[in-house]
């Protein structure tokens, strides 16, 4: 999955913006659009202050929307592709780059607030429960967490790929060269996942826009 992201990382914001593959044409670009602009609001209204991790921060879309109202970000992704673009795009020197596998990589210190945006899916089912207690061992009684992610929806994808079967975890994604990777990618139900957060001692409302995402914003208890 490393591969993948490293590979994809020059490429990766077409997804996000709906250009080349994954144009899917002004109707569904629209809905696209809207949903995200809805998402936007929550994230915004949220108001994410003070010292912030942010996990697997990508290309910078919401690195840069963070510096808004934090103090310092603290990004930890796995890429070195990803982090040089999210560093061009940001241009900030209140943002600090950790290169790092989430998978081994462990919070030294606690923070007011963490993020992350289309990472969880790419958690395995057997290691979320972990996952979980790690972010709430990163938080600060009371700090923020908010996340983002895909729900189920065909069209979220590109023209040429195809979401894994329900009792999959493991989608097969194609870059514009045609190469090929093998990821991890789940979908989740809110009620299941916003259990999982409580059980992490993390209360998280989790909200779905019309089509396309699935969101979650709150605090640890």
């Amino acid at each position: 999955m490393v591969d993948y992201y490293r590979a994809r990382a020059p490429e990766y914001d077409e997804w996000w913006q709906r250009q080349g593959r994954y144009d899917r044409g002004p109707e569904h670009n629209a809905r696209w659009f809207a949903e995200i602009e809805e998402v936007l609001a929550d994230f915004d209204a949220l108001q994410m202050s003070g010292d912030v991790l942010e996990l697997a921060p990508g290309t910078g879309n919401w690195t840069q929307r963070l510096l808004a109202t934090a103090d310092m970000v603290t990004a930890v992704d796995a890429s070195i592709e990803m982090i040089a673009l999210n560093q061009a795009r940001v241009q900030s020197d209140r943002v600090s780059y950790v290169l790092a596998d989430l998978f081994a990589w462990q919070p030294e210190r606690q923070y007011d607030a963490i993020c992350f945006g289309f990472w969880l899916s790419h958690v395995p089912l057997e290691r979320m429960d972990a996952f979980w207690r790690i972010v709430a061992k990163a938080l600060r009684p009371g700090g923020k967490v908010f996340f983002i992610d895909n729900l189920r929806e065909a069209t979220t994808t590109s023209v040429d790929q195809h979401l894994p079967p329900v009792d999959s975890q493991i989608m097969t994604r194609k870059l514009n060269d045609g190469r090929t990777f093998q990821i991890v990618k789940n979908y989740f139900d809110p009620a299941a996942l916003a259990a999982q957060c409580r059980a992490a001692d993390l209360q998280v409302t989790v909200k779905t826009t019309t089509n396309y995402f699935i969101y979650g914003l709150g605090q640890r208890s």
